[in-house]
């Protein structure tokens, strides 16, 4: 019986999807809930699964094709597999006597010493293709199984020069090697000017987009401050350890801030507000998106509810959020909403910073690097761990008082962090 693949209901905030690879080819064998193709949106990769098994019949649709909600993009042939005669099955090779098998090692060992240079090489070459494979995600030794693509062959983009899922699946719409990274300096030809032009992927032209939203059409500003963890980072050196072996998740500093905005959010609600046209829409509840830097771009993934969330949900929440990001799993629903953003360009080293305004959210925080400095305490200079934190907002509907007065709460709660436990 022939099944049609559909593309899956997109939500209403995203219009269409970019085929970007496909796994499988007409006439290979696919078993129920096998990836058979990636699906690219302005916000993540959807991956379409096999509804049932079977061989694929047809593909409608290539790589680089522009598709929307239901469309047919492949048919499938359920329950083909039995009636190719077998196919995939390994041939069972009859045993080998004892004299065969002496023979056959010492055929073996008598062609290892001829082991040619290229033979050399290619081992060689398998065996960086493993190191380099060991370094790659769920979603990216997937890929490369699934096109039998050698990692060590694709230039990678990622942090360190690390292969990401991405460089595997422009390469397999190449079908030729990437394109090796740009010399040093001291290695550059002499007067070599080397340049390479590349599409933006979807996601990347979203984040553009979005950026020049907020830049063109809300009036935005950005209050800063200054906030001393000492008490906790004392709290956190003294309960940690308890913490995580209650929890079994470590106690990190984003859960302090999650806590602190959603307090300060209730106390100053027109910083979670949103815009609608002439309309305010105040929202009684926090949904807080936590900013995850990824290789493919910056995502916000949102933390529902999060008033209600203890500090072990909240750091569970956010590991999760950055394990799927990093293998490429995280879903729609995952990023749609929010009605506040925290950023931490600290974890890169930022002192400083003006962060960008998600709309329709009229405010984020920013949070930044963690430095020792020199403060005035009961009148002793005495060093501190310091942080500059900042608020960007909506000037439209947000006043400067409304978001000086929610910085300094956020500050007031770090440098007290027993009143959130308190709810103070």
């Amino acid at each position: 019986m022939s099944i049609e693949v559909k593309v899956p209901v997109l939500p209403e905030s995203v219009s269409d999807a970019t085929i970007a690879t496909w796994h499988k080819k007409p006439g290979d064998t696919v078993k129920r809930d096998e990836n058979l193709v990636d699906l690219e949106t302005d916000k993540v990769v959807l991956e379409v699964p096999a509804p049932a098994d079977g061989v694929l019949k047809e593909i409608r649709h290539e790589a680089g094709d522009t598709v929307n909600s239901e469309d047919v993009i492949a048919i499938l042939e359920e329950g083909a597999a039995a009636a190719t005669g077998g196919a995939g099955k390994i041939e069972e090779k009859p045993a080998q006597s004892d004299s065969q098998k002496r023979e056959a090692k010492k055929a073996e060992e008598d062609v290892r010493p001829a082991m040619s240079k290229e033979a050399e090489a290619k081992a060689k070459a398998a065996e960086k293709g493993s190191a380099v494979a060991d370094e790659l995600s769920p979603a990216g030794r997937r890929v490369a199984t699934e096109e039998k693509i050698d990692p060590s062959q694709v230039a990678g983009t990622g942090r360190g020069g690390r292969v990401t899922k991405e460089d595997l699946v422009n390469y397999s719409k190449g079908g030729k090697p990437a394109a090796a990274p740009a010399p040093t300096a001291r290695a550059a030809t002499p007067g070599a000017r080397p340049e390479e032009r590349v599409p933006m992927t979807r996601m990347r032209a979203r984040i553009a987009e979005r950026l020049m939203q907020s830049k063109n059409s809300i009036a935005m500003l950005t209050s800063f401050n200054e906030v001393n963890l000492s008490k906790v980072v004392a709290m956190r050196k003294q309960m940690g350890e308890q913490f995580e072996k209650t929890h079994g998740i470590k106690l990190g500093f984003m859960s302090f801030f999650v806590k602190a905005a959603c307090e300060a959010l209730k106390r100053h609600p027109v910083v979670n507000a949103s815009v609608d046209g002439n309309d305010i829409i105040y929202h009684g509840y926090q949904d807080i998106s936590i900013a995850v830097s990824t290789d493919r771009g910056l995502v916000t993934p949102v933390l529902r509810d999060a008033q209600d969330m203890g500090f072990a949900d909240i750091e569970k929440a956010i590991a999760n959020f950055a394990k799927k990001a990093r293998e490429g799993g995280l879903t729609l629903d995952d990023l749609q909403g929010g009605t506040f953003t925290i950023t931490n360009g600290g974890t890169f080293g930022s002192l400083f910073s003006t962060p960008i305004v998600n709309p329709p959210q009229s405010g984020i925080l920013g949070m930044h690097t963690i430095k020792e400095r020199a403060v005035v305490e009961n009148g002793q200079v005495v060093a501190a761990p310091m942080m500059y934190i900042a608020i960007s907002y909506d000037h439209r509907i947000v006043d400067g008082k409304d978001a000086v007065l929610f910085l300094v709460d956020i500050k007031n709660q770090l440098e007290n962090p027993h009143r959130m436990l308190l709810g103070l």
